[in-house]
């Protein structure tokens, strides 16, 4: 989620008209209702959409940029084992840091 914190800040202002840096606050399940809902036509939803793809007859008329976007993600993800408990602290830090952006003392 880091690592698209942009695209989810574009989406959610495209999509839903919010702009997350102006919040004062957002429960988390509603960011997590809200990110979920997210389109395909949004920018997150592209990229998305292009990490995802396994259709072959769609990924061999992918162009250079979308197949930069899905490698690199094989790339990271293939190598990247954690466990449970590092999902859960890293949850729990993405739920801190967006209550410290709506001006909650965490």
């Amino acid at each position: 989620m880091i690592d698209d914190f942009d695209l989810i800040v574009s989406s959610f202002a495209s999509q839903y008209g919010i702009r997350l840096a102006e919040l004062k606050t957002m429960r988390w399940s509603e960011f997590v209702s809200l990110l979920i809902g997210i389109s395909p036509d949004t920018a997150l939803g592209r990229i998305v959409s292009v990490r995802a793809e396994t259709d072959k007859d769609i990924l061999k008329n992918f162009n250079d940029e979308q197949r930069k976007i899905r490698n690199e993600w094989l790339s990271k993800h293939s190598r990247a084992t954690v466990s449970k408990e590092d999902a859960e602290k890293s949850i729990q830090n993405m739920e801190k840091m967006f209550m410290r952006m709506a001006g909650l003392n965490v």
